[in-house]
């Protein structure tokens, strides 16, 4: 799929994505999937072709957002993919799209918004919801006391990792396996 040039997007890399996508293979049958801060959509759209049942994917810039809905056309998804152009934390101060089993969230990285969509996210999400946050290598995001490390990753450019909330039924580290040969590691 073709990625428009737009500032501050930054296409989760090949690689990552795959690994993610690994990680989260038992949980995505079925799942309602929230990618805010959507971008180029690789996640949301490709959490759909794995077996989730229905994305909101969340996109501030008008042209980004048109190519998304043109992008979900052309992959005959609209029966599962709804495009949203709106900005991502406006939306999450009024819930009106229901509760969601996995979150990804990976805004431009020099919006900083990590922290504050994250304390807006609890209404939205499942009791055994997921959250995938990515970041820079440097400064990698914290995902805050709610939230259980599961696994965690790290290129040369950025620091991948994947939650479940706490107090939930956590699966064992094992159930959700990384992918072979790759470099992440669960989080102890």
């Amino acid at each position: 799929m073709p990625v428009a040039d737009a500032e501050g997007l930054r296409p989760t890399p090949d690689r990552v994505r795959e690994t993610l996508f690994n990680w989260l293979q038992p949980v995505l049958p079925g799942a309602r999937v929230l990618d805010l801060f959507a971008g180029s959509g690789a996640l949301g759209l490709e959490a759909l072709s794995r077996g989730a049942r229905e994305a909101l994917l969340v996109e501030r810039d008008p042209g980004l957002a048109e190519q998304l809905r043109r992008a979900v056309e052309r992959l005959d998804a609209g029966a599962s993919a709804t495009v949203l152009q709106a900005d991502a934390l406006a939306l999450l101060r009024a819930p009106l799209h229901g509760r969601f089993d996995v979150v990804f969230l990976d805004p431009p990285f020099a919006a900083g918004a990590w922290t504050q969509a994250l304390q807006l996210l609890p209404p939205w999400l499942a009791d055994d919801a997921w959250l995938y946050l990515e970041g820079p290598a440097a400064t990698p995001p914290e995902a805050g006391p709610e939230w259980a490390p599961h696994r965690e990753g790290r290129t040369r450019d950025v620091h991948y990792s994947l939650h479940r909330r706490r107090g939930r039924a956590v699966a064992p580290a094992d159930t959700l396996a990384p992918s072979p040969g790759s470099d992440d590691k669960p989080i102890a």
